[in-house]
């Protein structure tokens, strides 16, 4: 009987603690949004959003920091009554996430509004996202990448691809509706492996013509349909360096908006010593090349705007801390100075 009890007093226990963990109530919280649109009109009155124009995020400028402010919705009705059809407006918004107080939190792109009216009365710039991404507060960073993902994929669905016909976004814009068909539509993104090649004591990092002078990474593509992510990996380091990877290891994941809304998945792959010589895509990659260990420690260091030497040539640097290619090549380090 004692045992039932103890049983029995787990269970309600833990069930108590899920009923009263901040995570559960926010995440079903944010279920009820985007399936009940009568509520989620309710929040948008209540909640703030965050202001895109043609895809680029709303930054103010304190000092030598960028913030990304978010607008009551009182501020939001103020700024939006200087134009026509301001109530539809609030419509075109999608639900980003909430806080732990179930303040919900909007994105608004107003690109058909006059820029500089909305720069000029919020005191602030419409940025593009690469930069922003690097000079916001890290925790914005996340939100403002996955705000553009959404807001992109609305504007690249409009149209339902069987008839034809316009597709309708629900209030929260967890999805879009062809009442034509019947068909629903959900955002979605697109698998990519990155991958820090290593032959042991060195790792392979590559640049594309497209890039920053002096920036290297490690290389990435797109998962193919079919594939597993082991077999994604094998393919582009074969593909792209012409190495065979003998091992390979899952480091982390991250949701990365360019070009259009991507998972990024970053593994580790080892290929083996004497077969290290690189045969590079030059269809792909402007260069390709080892890196020692000391190499890659000064490269850390090294920030764009120093990599520039006095006879014109650039130094290699590396991929800002938001990037998870970064988390990749300081897993490398850690590793080898271990």
């Amino acid at each position: 009987m004692a045992a039932v009890y103890q049983a029995l007093h787990r269970r309600a226990s833990s069930l108590l603690c899920r009923l009263h963990s901040t995570y559960v109530r926010k995440m079903r919280y944010l279920n009820k949004l985007k399936e009940d649109d009568s509520l989620c009109r309710q929040a948008q009155t209540t909640g703030t959003f965050y202001l895109f124009h043609n895809l680029s995020p709303f930054l103010q400028k304190a000092g030598k920091k960028y913030l990304v402010p978010q607008l009551s919705a009182a501020e939001m009705k103020r700024i939006l009554e200087k134009f026509q059809e301001a109530e539809q407006w609030i419509e075109k918004s999608v639900l980003i996430g909430c806080s732990d107080e179930h303040v919900p939190h909007f994105a608004l792109d107003l690109g058909a509004l006059e820029k500089s009216v909305i720069e000029s009365e919020l005191q602030g710039s419409f940025t593009d996202l690469r930069k922003a991404l690097f000079v916001v507060d890290g925790k914005d960073s996340p939100l403002l990448a996955s705000a553009q993902s959404l807001l992109r994929w609305h504007d690249c669905n409009q149209y339902c691809s069987k008839t034809g016909q316009p597709t309708q976004k629900n209030t929260a814009g967890s999805k879009r509706v062809c009442h034509a068909s019947g068909i629903t539509y959900y955002p979605q993104m697109s698998p990519v492996v990155i991958t820090l090649v290593s032959d042991g004591s060195r790792c392979l990092l590559a640049r594309q013509p497209s890039f920053p002078p002096g920036m290297y990474t490690a290389l990435s593509g797109f998962c193919d349909m079919g594939e597993n992510v082991e077999e994604t990996v094998r393919r582009e380091v074969a593909e792209e360096v012409g190495l065979e990877v003998e091992s390979l290891r899952y480091s982390g994941s991250q949701h990365w908006p360019f070009p259009s809304s991507s998972l990024m998945v970053a593994c580790h792959a080892l290929v083996r010593a004497e077969q290290a010589e690189i045969s590079m895509d030059s269809l792909e990659l402007e260069e390709a090349r080892w890196f020692g260990l000391e190499e890659i420690v000064e490269g850390l260091k090294r920030e764009p705007s120093s990599s520039k030497q006095d006879d014109g040539s650039v130094l290699p640097w590396f991929p800002p801390k938001q990037a998870i290619a970064r988390q990749l090549i300081c897993e490398w380090v850690k590793q080898q100075s271990a």
